[in-house]
């Protein structure tokens, strides 16, 4: 039988441990996570209903909460809604809180129910058709600045 090595015990740095100015997420921050001279980030506390739905189409609605890194998108497609092909520099999640969306992406059609997420990596060509009346949750990182400035025509 094979002995085990045992595994060194954790010991905290004591460089680290004995500075008492500096803030707890720094002190126990893994090299390279914690960004430095960033601008601070603005605390939001928001509610849907305080954010109007900016009407893309007929079938098409949204609402935005954009942060400093990341966007929060809430999508609302009819059934029968295509999202046409596009692409964006943007990684993407799509969270389905009511409905399905059909997803044509990577050469496969993928269906995304209710309580599934699908994950876009950036630059991935996708399209979408709304299965029936849906609500989808979208996260970018980072925001997507053709969004933010209504240079979204293929939307519209």
């Amino acid at each position: 039988m094979k002995k085990q090595k045992s595994r060194p015990k954790f010991r905290p740095n004591s460089r680290s441990a004995s500075k008492s100015k500096k803030s707890a997420a720094s002190a126990i921050g893994l090299k390279g996570t914690i960004a430095k001279r960033r601008p601070k980030g603005k605390l939001q506390h928001i509610s849907w209903n305080s954010i109007p739905i900016e009407n893309l189409n007929s079938q098409l609605g949204r609402q935005l909460i954009v942060g400093q890194d990341l966007m929060l998108a809430r999508v609302l497609l009819k059934k029968g809604c295509v999202v046409p092909e596009h692409t964006h520099p943007n990684e993407q999640l799509a969270y389905i809180l009511e409905g399905a969306l059909k997803f044509w992406i990577d050469g496969k059609e993928i269906v995304v129910r209710q309580g599934e997420v699908l994950t876009i990596p950036p630059n991935m060509p996708h399209k979408a058709e709304a299965l029936e009346d849906t609500v989808d949750i979208d996260i970018f990182h980072p925001p997507r600045a053709d969004w933010t400035s209504g240079k979204d025509s293929y939307l519209r």
